[in-house]
């Protein structure tokens, strides 16, 4: 039987590769987004492409008092619900966050708090059905506060911890819990920036998400390698450390 998958943050470039990975294996498809009429689009495009059934949802991640409503609706338009994707994010500018509270707020609240909430509510759903499979996108960012990004890396650090605690209790319910930590990756969330030769493509990352979300349980660096670079960042004595230019 073909599994049946949630994804929020639909419109996301890595979420879009993580749709047709999944469509490619015969995977129902429920996608939420803010931009209703993309979300929509997409969900037509991959019904139309890869014959599976897809919906499309109506979400704003930074409206905590509407997830209840939204997660009941993407319950009633799934047969069975298998998973849930958590792709949505934002990455503003650093340097606008420390001169101003309130895009901090908003990146914090886009990250983590929406974050929180719509995980909270898929939790409890799954925990009660006794299986399934959570994987929310965090960041190899989250791993180590660095001053070119410590307000985006606070929010993804506080992601990681709430996956961590959230799998120690879902897994004695059948329910696994993957943190997804990309690197680098080649999205229109990072257009305009200077970016490595290791960055990744959105398709490379997505096959990595979806055999996790497949069979894993646990923290997934992908392109796995970040796994030893932030080894190494995390293992720099701070007084090295608060030296250099991260």
């Amino acid at each position: 039987m073909a599994h049946t998958y949630a994804i929020f943050g639909a419109t996301s470039g890595i979420a879009r590769a993580v749709i047709r990975e999944l469509a490619q294996r015969g995977s129902a498809l429920i996608l939420a987004g803010r931009n209703v009429p993309e979300v929509e689009r997409i969900a037509a495009d991959t019904h139309l492409r890869y014959g599976v059934q897809t919906a499309a949802v109506a979400f704003d991640a930074c409206d905590t008092a509407s997830h209840a409503a939204v997660f009941a609706s993407v319950i009633a338009r799934a047969e069975r619900l298998d998973g849930l994707l958590v792709a949505f994010g934002t990455l503003t500018d650093q340097k606008q966050a420390e001169r101003d509270v309130a895009a901090a707020e908003a990146m914090i609240a886009s990250n983590y708090t929406g974050v929180v909430s719509i995980v909270t509510h898929a939790a409890n759903y799954f925990e009660t059905q006794g299986r399934g499979v959570i994987g929310v996108i965090s960041s190899v960012a989250g791993d180590r506060g660095r001053q070119s990004n410590y307000v985006y890396g606070s929010a993804k650090a506080g992601v990681t911890v709430f996956c961590q605690g959230l799998r120690q209790r879902l897994c004695k319910k059948g329910v696994r819990v993957v943190t997804i930590k990309p690197g680098i990756v080649d999205t229109p969330m990072t257009y305009g920036l200077s970016l490595p030769p290791i960055v990744a493509s959105p398709e490379r990352v997505a096959r990595d998400i979806v055999r996790a979300l497949e069979r894993a349980d646990g923290d997934l660096y992908t392109p796995f390698f970040w796994r030893f670079i932030m080894l190494v960042i995390r293992s720099l004595p701070e007084p090295i450390f608060k030296r250099l230019s991260l």
